[in-house]
């Protein structure tokens, strides 16, 4: 089956939204607990609107089914969707700071054939011609396997408190642009 990508857009939200919440109680079990997982459903995982403004979000369809979603940002902010950006509204300088890689999921059904990797590589094609050298993202557990296949290594292991007081382990990883994904 073929997979397209192309720019999110805003009449897509409704549908990332459930595809995010569905990535996240699935794919995320064995690496977060249930009680975890929802903490993060309700102040960390979901779309960051500007994103989808910027055209920096895409998704990924097979045969008209969302499959994934992934974008990249110049902007401060590392992870968090609308409910909780995390990381500032300012913009990134090229010359001196990495472009961000944000807000992957994809859909249960759809794991582990590629979706990732071809977003992924869609948002490299597109920092690059912003002339960004680096990414840096903040990577769930279970999404620590495929960045680090993709060649992104762990900058800090990091707990964000969130507003519940649950502890949500990431790891800050980043690559430079000039080496090849593998």
């Amino acid at each position: 089956m073929t997979l397209t990508l192309r720019a999110a857009r805003l009449d897509d939200l409704p549908a990332l939204q459930v595809l995010i919440v569905e990535s996240a109680r699935v794919l995320s079990r064995g690496f977060y607990s249930d009680p975890l997982i929802e903490s993060a459903i309700r102040h960390v995982f979901g779309v960051d609107t500007r994103l989808v403004r910027d055209g920096t979000y895409f998704v990924a369809e097979r045969e008209g089914t969302l499959a994934g979603c992934g974008g990249w940002s110049r902007f401060r902010t590392l992870y968090g969707g609308d409910q909780r950006p995390m990381g500032g509204d300012d913009l990134l300088d090229p010359a001196v700071d990495a472009a961000r890689i944000r807000a992957f999921f994809v859909a249960p059904t759809h794991a582990r054939q590629g979706v990732g990797r071809a977003l992924l590589e869609r948002c490299e094609e597109a920092a690059k011609a912003a002339g960004f050298t680096r990414l840096e993202l903040m990577a769930t557990l279970p999404g620590v396997p495929l960045y680090r296949a993709l060649g992104f290594v762990p900058i800090a292991e990091v707990i964000d408190t969130l507003p519940d007081g649950t502890a949500l382990p990431f790891v800050h990883m980043g690559r430079d642009v000039t080496m090849p994904s593998r």
